[in-house]
Parts: structure tokens; C-alpha cells; sequence
């Protein structure tokens, strides 16, 4: 079935309400296994059905926030969500609290029950005024940005549509494009300081209400962190600034090199990896869609099928235009056991990556689709993040097709990118720590918080001010992760990590290294991340020889690279 023909329909409320606790009750009456799972399966059923009417909202109303029936409809399910948890909890203890919870483990595994667990401690009735307002100030913000109209050179832009510009080669059309952006954040700042303190406030809020002091806590437990802990997270960040901060910064002092430029750089010219251009794809967005299934379709009999249903039920939009969310993602419409992408294109290496990085995530979903329960589908954020990120790696045999006479430049910058993007998204993890020790902090205590941290895992990055909004230390601001989901960012951190190894994998024996990838994807959500990890015969980020290691095999490759020839 074509995406345009899956039908919404809103689920009475009320009606899933009063169906949960039957399922609640049924549950804690059974009698033998066989009367537990029958139940079971009911439930899974109502809640993959929920779920997709849900995820057909969400879908709807990013294409076109514009569109006043989703729009309406993300309102109405942005207060029914937090009414619902309350009897899916109930169910969850009753799972937890139940005479069969060995038989349930024996069939579909421990990881059911230690998430169960965790979910628990994210919930009581009392916080649902709070995650009501939580959803709708998140709303506000994505509202916002996609309502962004920039002008440029006699045009107006959203901010996915200006971002070509602002990696543009010629040094004074890049530094206006990132002018104007900039300047249409300052001029929404009032609104984007507005939003987020109200968000730190209301989440710090949550956290006292459960028994915790202040948000991080709770944070850690809504993201579902099940194997690893706070202590863990700031050992890893000591790593990236022990051995990787170093590497990074001088991938940029060779960068200005090549442009002609003084270090550290301003954020325009960060943005520019090449005097000659950045790479760029070498055909429109069907092009690249279809070359996207000649590598899918030549990675193997699995990837083919998976990206064959893509492109024939509609299930990518890409294209970026007014009234569109910005950034992009993938998600699960479990009815249909299909996922779905959503994407900007906008003429960038992006656009690539998406189609590589996106489609990991929906490969992985698409192959475990038929799991029981629906929560094994998925592993924990992480985990999911190691299928995309380490996918666009697996696509470089196929470059060439994507990037023609910039494929080397691609190579270069797609690896480069890989090692200081962790720099960045550590930062953005360290931030949000202090934000929640500190929530009774100004806007302009959290914006300078965020300027010294540049110094720490960014030092590359001049901050005199020639760019209003990014040198004043609220470039954070544009960051989606911080505003609508706390402490997410560090697990593409991890998961960056990990997929470094599939890339020095792929140097020496791309199938054996898709041999791994499978052995880690075939799992599915059926382990926690570290597991899935040794499962695979893959290294921990954790552990500190892990991004050592990767660091030295990668910084070595870019070294010996050849660029001859190439501006």
C-alpha cells in the first residue's frame, strides 16, 4: 500500500482506555500461559494500531505543519498521549507483577522486563499536566523553525533551503548566507529563550515530582538507558577530548590551509572543507534515489527488497518546501510493517547521507518488522543509531555513482566529518548536563555556558562575533535534539564510534564487514546496546581503547589521502 492511501482514522480515547484495563484485568486472571500471551497479543495489537494513527499524525503534520486538520490532530494527541501512559503503566506493572513474567522472559527475552522496569520510573499521574505542556511547547518549536522565511540575495528561504548557501566557495556569498540565518534566529531569539526555559523548568519540574533531584534522572530513564550510566557518559566524553578534540582539530588547521585561511576559522569558513566546493551530489533528488536502489540493490538480496518497498509504497519524502518541519528522520508505521522517511534535500552531500543514514534505520526496522513484542523492534537509541550511521559507510563502494568527479572529496570530507561531528555532539551532551544541574539559570547564563564549552570541543571555531547568533554562544539553539528530546544527542556519539569500526571494517573486507553489520542488525531490540555490540564481535564505546583505536586508523587514512589535484 502507497503512503497516500493509508487511512487516518482517530481512535476514541476513551474507548483504548477502558480496552488497556480490560487487557489489565484479563491478564491478572489468567490461568495458565497460553490465557497470559493470548491477552498479550491482544494488547500488542491495539497498541501497534494506536500507535500508527498516531505516527500517521506526526508523519502528516511535518510535511505540512501548515495544514490545519494534522495540525489540530497533533494538538489533540499531544494531550491524549500523556492520559494514555497512565493505563499503559498500569499494563506494564501488571506485565511486571504477573505469575507468567518467566514464561514471558523464556518466549520473547529479559529485555522486555528491563525496560519495563525502567519505564516505570518515568511515569505518574501527577507529571501528565507537565507532559502535556511538554508536547506542546516542543510543537511550538518546531512550529517555529519551519515557519522560518529568510532573506537572501532577493529570495526567501526556509532554513533547510538557505543551508547550500552557507557552504557556498565563494567566501563572501558564504559569510551572507550565514548572516541571514543567523539573523533570523536573533530575530526569533526572544521566542526560542521563551520556549527553552520553560522546557528546562517544566522538565526539572517532572523530575522533583518522581522523587528525583531535578531532570537528569528521570532524562537517563526516558531515553531508556539500560546499560550503561551518567559516570559511564562523562568517561566517554573525557575520551573524546583526551584523543579526539586533538585529531579534530587538526583535520581544521589543515582546512585553512588549504583555503588561505588564518586558524581557528569563523563558522563560515569551518563550513567549507575545500577552496574549489565541498562535494556535491551529481543529480537531482530522483537521481539519487535511483542510484540509491542500485546500492541497495547490490548490497545484498535483503537491502534490495527493503529499498524496492520504499520507493514503491511512497514512503521517502524528501524534498524540502515551505511549511515543511526541517531536519529529518524515520519512523515505524507498524499497521502496514513499514517505516518511513522524511528528509529536506536541498543540493547539499546531505542529501546523500539520508538516503544512506535514514535508510539505515528503516532497513533495520523493516527487517525485524515482524518481531513480538513491538518494543524488540527497535534496540535503544544508540543501538538504532549504529544502523545509519555505520550504512553510510557501507555506501562508499558506491560513491562514485552519487558524487561522480567528487567522489575523493566526498570520501575525504564524509570521513572527517565523522570525527569531528563527535566532538560537536559531545558538546551538546556536556551542555545539557550543566543546563539540568543548573535550571534556574538566565538564557544568557545557559548561551555563555555554551560559548566556553565551543572552547573545550571546539577550539577550531573563532568566536569574535563576526556572525551574530552562532560566536555569541546560542548556536545550540538550532539543535531540535535539545529542545524535544534531552539527553539524546550522545548516543549518535556512540554509535559514531562504532561505526568508525565498520569503516576500518569496509577498508580491508566489505563482506565480512557486512557480515557484522547483519549479525548486529538481526538482533533487533532484543539486547541491551552493549550486548548487541559483543554479540557482533564489535568493541564498546565505553571502553577507552575502543575510540583510541579508531582515531588512529582514521587519522592515518586522511593523512595519506590523496588529494592531488584537488582545490
Amino acid at each position: 500500500m502507497k503512503f497516500s492511501e493509508m487511512l487516518y482514522e482517530r481512535p476514541s480515547l476513551e474507548d483504548v482506555k477502558n480496552q488497556i484495563s480490560a487487557f489489565c484485568d484479563s491478564l491478572a486472571a489468567s490461568q495458565s500461559y497460553e490465557e497470559a500471551k493470548e491477552v498479550f497479543l491482544a494488547k500488542e495489537k491495539l497498541q501497534k494500531h494506536v500507535q500508527s494513527m498516531i505516527t500517521l499524525v506526526s508523519i502528516r503534520h511535518s510535511i505540512d505543519t501548515r495544514d490545519e486538520f494534522y495540525d489540530a490532530e497533533m494538538k489533540y494527541w499531544n494531550s491524549a498521549m500523556p492520559e494514555l501512559q497512565e493505563y499503559l503503566q498500569r499494563w506494564t506493572a501488571t506485565m511486571l507483577e504477573g505469575k507468567f513474567r518467566a514464561d514471558f522472559a523464556k518466549e520473547y527475552g529479559d529485555i522486555v522486563f528491563i525496560n519495563a522496569e525502567i519505564e516505570l520510573k518515568t511515569f505518574s499521574p501527577e507529571i501528565i499536566p507537565e507532559l502535556q505542556e511538554e508536547n506542546e511547547l516542543t510543537q511550538e518549536y518546531e512550529k517555529l523553525l519551519a515557519s522560518a522565511e529568510i532573506p537572501f540575495e532577493g529570495g526567501m528561504y526556509t532554513i533547510s533551503q538557505i543551508s547550500p548557501f552557507k557552504n557556498d566557495a565563494d567566501d563572501a556569498r558564504r559569510l551572507a548566507a550565514w548572516k541571514a540565518e543567523g539573523k533570523w534566529y536573533k530575530d526569533n531569539q526572544a521566542k526560542l529563550d521563551e520556549i527553552y526555559d520553560k522546557l528546562v523548568r517544566l522538565r526539572d519540574k517532572m523530575g522533583r515530582k518522581l522523587g528525583y533531584d531535578g531532570y537528569t534522572t528521570l532524562g537517563y530513564y526516558r531515553m531508556g538507558r539500560n546499560c550503561y550510566t551518567k559516570e559511564d557518559v562523562e568517561k566517554f566524553r573525557a575520551a573524546v577530548v583526551k584523543y579526539l578534540v586533538p585529531v579534530a582539530d587538526e583535520i581544521y588547521k589543515e582546512q585553512a590551509k588549504r583555503l588561505g585561511k588564518e586558524y581557528p576559522m569563523s563558522f563560515a569558513d569551518n563550513a567549507l572543507m575545500f577552496r574549489s566546493g565541498n562535494p556535491k551530489p551529481q543529480g537531482d533528488a530522483d537521481a539519487i534515489l535511483a542510484h540509491g536502489k542500485k546500492f541497495y540493490d547490490e548490497l545484498s538480496p535483503e537491502t534490495s527488497r527493503f529499498f524496492n518497498t520504499m520507493l514503491d509504497g511512497e514512503l521517502l519524502d524528501v524534498l524540502s518546501k515551505p511549511g515543511k518541519q526541517g531536519g529529518g528522520y524515520c519512523t515505524s508505521i507498524y499497521d502496514y510493517e513499514v517505516p518511513f522517511i522524511f528528509a529536506n534535500f536541498n543540493g547539499t552531500q546531505h542529501d546523500v547521507e539520508v538516503v544512506t543514514h535514514e535508510a539505515g534505520h528503516a532497513f533495520a526496522d523493516w527487517y525485524n518488522r515482524k518481531r513480538v513484542p513491538m518494543e524488540t523492534i527497535w534496540p535503544s537509541l544508540e543501538g538504532c543509531e549504529v544502523h545509519s550511521m555505520s550504512m553510510e559507510f557501507f555506501a562508499w563502494p558506491w560513491c562514485e555513482g552519487f558524487f561522480g568527479e567528487d567522489t575523493k572529496k566526498f570520501m575525504y570530507s564524509h570521513l572527517a566529518g565523522a570525527l569531528t561531528f563527535i566532538p560537536y555532539g559531545t558538546l551538546v551532551d556536556h551542555f545539557q548536563h550543566i543546563v539540568f544541574e543548573r535550571p534556574e539559570m538566565t538564557p544568557a547564563e545557559r548561551h555563555g555556558v555554551w560559548k566556553e564549552l565551543l572552547g573545550v570541543y571546539m577550539p577550531w571555531m573563532r568566536l569574535d562575533g563576526d556572525i551574530p547568533f552562532y560566536s555569541d554562544g546560542e548556536g545550540w539553539q538550532r539543535q531540535h535534539h535539545i529542545y524535544s528530546s534531552p539527553f539524546y544527542y550522545i548516543d549518535y556519539c556512540l554509535a559514531q564510534t562504532v561505526a568508525l569500526q565498520f569503516w576500518a571494517m569496509i577498508q580491508s573486507d566489505l563482506s565480512d564487514a557486512w557480515k557484522h553489520y547483519m549479525a548486529y542488525t538481526e538482533q533487533g531490540g532484543s539486547r541491551v546496546f552493549t550486548e548487541l555490540l559483543k554479540n557482533a564481535g564489535l568493541d564498546s564505546p565505553f571502553d577507552e581503547s575502543c575510540l583510541r583505536g579508531v582515531c588512529e586508523k582514521a587519522n592515518e587514512w586522511l593523512a595519506k589521502f590523496d588529494l592531488t589535484g584537488i582545490a
